[in-house]
């Protein structure tokens, strides 16, 4: 499996037992959608391992308690810590309306209302405090804040996120 053809599930950050087992911490605001996976692919550098999932349990927070098979011991544990987690993209459950998943959006045209078109989505920072949209035409790169009250209509058929952002900001934000 491909890192490109997955999506980031969340990191490994402690063990959990002496038994093997692990404290996945999931990056999404609902792990209940998460507890029951048959398997998980684990960064190990420079490749995706599949990891068989015995059991897990949804824990306070974001957190899955994980017990993979053939992981038995502390040291087996210990080998997984700090370790990226991912799955299929086609495990991604479907966003509708205005929702959408930072890659799903990479390509698609970004308009503003005022404005018009902008350019082409490159991808999300989401590095800074604030989430921002990478925008890119023929000229330059633009930075949009990604502000839901700016997200007027995610246009999933026609790839296109219609914006409606505060006068100048648009201009302000130019490479």
């Amino acid at each position: 499996m491909k890192k490109e053809d997955c999506f980031y599930l969340g990191k490994i950050v402690k063990k959990y037992s002496f038994k093997g087992e692990l404290i996945l911490r999931l990056d999404t605001d609902e792990p209940e959608i998460y507890e029951n996976l048959n398997a998980v692919f684990v960064d190990m550098g420079k490749t995706l391992v599949p990891y068989f999932i015995e059991k897990s349990l949804v824990q306070k927070g974001n957190h899955i308690r994980i017990r993979f098979e053939d992981i038995h011991t502390e040291d087996e544990a210990e080998y997984l810590l700090k370790r990226d987690v991912y799955l299929p993209l086609d495990l991604l459950p479907e966003l509708k309306g205005n929702q959408f998943y930072f890659h799903e959006v990479e390509g698609f045209v970004m308009e503003d209302v005022s404005y018009g078109k902008i350019g082409i989505i490159d991808s999300v920072n989401d590095a800074s405090a604030q989430l921002l949209f990478v925008v890119k035409n023929e000229e330059e790169e633009i930075l949009i804040p990604m502000v839901d009250d700016f997200i007027k209509k995610i246009d999933r058929k026609n790839k296109k996120v219609l914006i409606s952002t505060p006068e100048g900001l648009i201009d302000m934000n130019r490479s």
